[in-house]
């Protein structure tokens, strides 16, 4: 066994050529669009130092992150003529820093492209910039009257050439909902006034809502890395992701007695306990007390008790003792229990299991 993996509570598989296909997938369903990839939050939590090259190699050009350290942390990973956009911009006063890294700022506000528009003025010339308008999430993108203040400035179009104009989808995932044609109408308004831009409008599961939200450009995120994109569809992507924890102790405990934080479980009967190295610091999430279930050699082994910061404790009663001694590993996330699964019985959702998995573990990178 790798040493390192010895050393850690957990190990965390990778599967980089899962997330390719998975890619691949996603730019068929796109049809005529070019297919972006979101590897902000460090690629959802999987490492984009290694998932960037391995997209990069796949013919992704454009990635999207979230902050501009994030888009500096990657850029050396990438090459130079991919496109790096920073989703929130450029904080006020860093938008040298943007130019120094070869970054592209999404602007969202006047106050943003006021700067930018600043900076090219200071240059003198043009630096692109992808606009977003705000249809109707309310959290990031122009609203309706900064967005009527660009467009009456000849000047920031002309300092500011538009790569694409962007809005973000709040609902998608639920095909049926009438959110998505509301917001599809505002954006195809912006457009029909801009009708020279490039657009872009689908997330992950934007895309499958159809060719008329995919435009020309579509930015998935968390269906690169296996998450269901349709709510209650199957889901057709490739699982990216396993984590086996390690068991640390086994016990034996009689009728009565407790396990752990609270007492929260007591025994009807004699069981077999035993505590496996993953906690709520790992990415654990503490809604799993009682209600979790972890698999050995395909066997349900049910979480008893709380979740505690660094380990959790699993009913093991019945399983073969070889296989529940101290060193061996259960299956947390992977066949028998996908990460939507998981994200289920937590009462959370798949982007949130996902990106919480700790730094503690272990890593373990499958091709790419």
């Amino acid at each position: 066994m790798n040493p390192q993996a010895a050393h850690a509570g957990a190990i965390l598989t990778v599967n980089l050529d899962a997330i390719r296909g998975n890619y691949r997938l996603l730019r068929q369903q796109a049809g005529k669009a070019a297919c972006a990839a979101a590897v902000k939050a460090n690629a959802y939590g999987l490492g984009a130092d290694k998932v960037g090259p391995a997209l990069a190699a796949e013919g992704c050009r454009h990635f999207f992150v979230a902050h501009l350290d994030e888009g500096i942390a990657l850029r050396p990973h990438l090459p130079a003529t991919a496109d790096i956009f920073v989703l929130h911009g450029a904080p006020p006063g860093t938008e040298r820093e943007l130019i120094a890294h070869g970054l592209t700022p999404v602007l969202n506000s006047l106050q943003q492209i006021a700067a930018w528009h600043a900076l090219a003025q200071t240059l003198q010339r043009p630096l692109p910039a992808i606009f977003q308008v705000d249809t109707g999430m309310s959290r990031m993108g122009l609203p309706a009257a900064e967005a009527e203040a660009w467009l009456a400035n000849p000047a920031f179009m002309e300092s500011i050439p538009p790569l694409f104009l962007m809005s973000h989808l709040a609902c998608a995932e639920h095909q049926g909902h009438p959110m998505n044609a509301s917001q599809l109408a505002r954006f195809l308004a912006w457009r029909q006034r801009l009708p020279q831009i490039a657009a872009s409008l689908a997330n992950s599961s934007g895309i499958f809502l159809g060719p008329d939200y995919q435009f020309d450009l579509v930015r998935p995120g968390a269906a690169l890395y296996g998450i269901a994109p349709v709510a209650g569809a199957a889901n057709p992507l490739q699982p990216v992701v396993a984590l086996h924890g390690r068991i640390i102790q086994s016990r034996t405990i009689q009728r009565g007695d407790h396990v752990g934080y609270g007492i929260s479980y007591s025994a009807s009967e004699e069981r077999q306990i035993a505590t496996v190295g993953v906690g709520y610091a790992d990415g654990w999430l503490r809604s799993m007390s009682n209600r979790g279930i972890a698999f050995i050699d395909g066997q349900p082994a049910p979480m008893v008790g709380t979740v505690s910061m660094d380990s959790i404790t699993i009913d093991v009663t019945g399983i073969a003792a070889e296989r529940v001694q101290a060193g061996a590993t259960v299956e947390l996330i992977g066949p028998q229990r996908p990460l939507d699964d998981v994200a289920r019985l937590a009462g959370s959702i798949g982007y949130e299991i996902l990106t919480d998995l700790g730094r503690r573990y272990h890593r373990e990178y499958i091709g790419g």
